[in-house]
């Protein structure tokens, strides 16, 4: 009987949290600048290997880097007279801590 190694998911080197950080972004329908709070996803390496890694997952795990998703992509803008949807392109993506 062969037993079929399956390479660990990029879940399984990190631990994962939401977060809410402040950013000014400017709407361009009414020209301001407001703070609006944009929801991030942190994944932060964990501090050692899980069990049952191959030397392909360990080679994975030094490489790897803490870092933070952008989960919204669009927001309304604050200004009571304008309401627009804006979206969010003055943040990365992605940021690597």
């Amino acid at each position: 009987m062969q037993f079929i190694i399956k390479p660990m998911e990029e879940r399984d080197l990190y631990t994962e949290k939401d977060e809410v950080v402040p950013a000014n972004i400017y709407c361009p329908k009414c020209r301001e600048t407001l703070e609006y709070p944009i929801k991030w996803r942190r994944r932060t390496k964990k501090a050692a290997i899980p069990g049952g890694a191959n030397e392909q997952d360990r080679a994975r795990f030094a490489k790897a880097r803490s870092y933070r998703i952008r989960l919204d992509d669009k927001l309304r803008c604050k200004n009571p007279r304008c309401g627009k949807t804006i979206e969010i392109s003055t943040l990365q993506t992605v940021v690597f801590d």
